[in-house]
């Protein structure tokens, strides 16, 4: 029996954004020999038309290059897409984002709780301008043990792309040990990807505000994509003052990959996986 081919799944609607979306997912289904499927979810609303979402498949499919399908599904839109998520195993959901989520719309289902609950790669993009490809990821590390997870993964992208990787690290203890072990961390990080021979830089900063410091330097850096990794569930002080990754999506006009990670035991060295 023959494998299925991988798939990239992309939520579209009405908005520009998730044209913008779309367009972004050309270069990775060619170089993933993946086909993109395009899901559009009724809310009770209007839905993105079944004709026009054919019309939409075809033009896609020569643009891209790639096989294209489409669905069309009923029910609320981000439970949606990782239910169907949940059938396909995309290897990636590329969903464009119209505006910032403010902190007052986390409670109840939004795009920040879908990417956090999904058990799938999830690519948010809300900037309307972006590169073809990738030349430069952006791989901020801290000493969770979620943290050691993305770096394969940044790895695994950089030679797809033939992309840089930028590692960096934002120390924010006033306690020496722990910003030791951040430093000593970064750079065996540094060395192992420079080992896979992936051309990649490490920056170190200090402040406090961590997510704007990322943000900052990827856009100083001009980055095409950062990855972090979510976690399933939060904490009642994670849910009512919002996580680094949490702002990360809701305020990033670079792409965002999002991971979910796996249960690991933490530690202060790096160990790939």
């Amino acid at each position: 029996m023959s494998n299925p081919t991988p798939s990239i799944l992309v939520p579209i609607d009405s908005t520009e954004q998730t044209i913008i979306a779309l367009g972004q997912s050309y270069n990775l289904a060619r170089l993933t020999n993946s086909k993109i499927v395009l899901l559009s979810v009724d809310e009770g609303n209007p839905p993105f038309a079944q004709k026009k979402l054919d019309e939409l498949a075809k033009e896609t499919s020569a643009k891209a290059g790639v096989p294209v399908e489409t669905m069309v599904r009923k029910g609320n839109v981000y439970e949606e897409i990782n239910k169907v998520a949940d059938v396909l195993s995309p290897m990636f959901v590329m969903i464009g984002l119209s505006s910032k989520i403010t902190l007052s719309k986390i409670i109840g289902q939004n795009a920040f709780k879908m990417v956090r609950e999904s058990k799938h790669p999830v690519i948010t993009i809300r900037g309307k301008v972006h590169r073809d490809g990738c030349k430069t990821i952006l791989l901020p590390l801290d000493l969770t043990k979620e943290t050691r997870e993305k770096v394969n993964k940044a790895i695994e992208l950089a030679k797809l792309f033939n992309a840089d990787i930028r590692v960096i690290s934002i120390l924010t203890q006033t306690n020496e040990e722990a910003e030791n072990k951040l430093i000593s961390y970064s750079n065996q990080v540094w060395k192992y990807i420079k080992d896979e021979n992936v051309r990649c830089t490490i920056k170190t900063l200090r402040g406090s505000d961590v997510p704007q410091m990322i943000l900052d330097y990827g856009q100083e850096v001009d980055a095409d994509l950062i990855l972090i990794m979510t976690k399933a569930e939060l904490s009642m002080r994670e849910f009512f003052i919002g996580t680094v990754a949490q702002r990360i999506i809701n305020e990033s006009t670079i792409p965002v990959l999002s991971y979910r990670p796996m249960e690991r035991k933490d530690t202060s060295s790096f160990t790939p996986y």
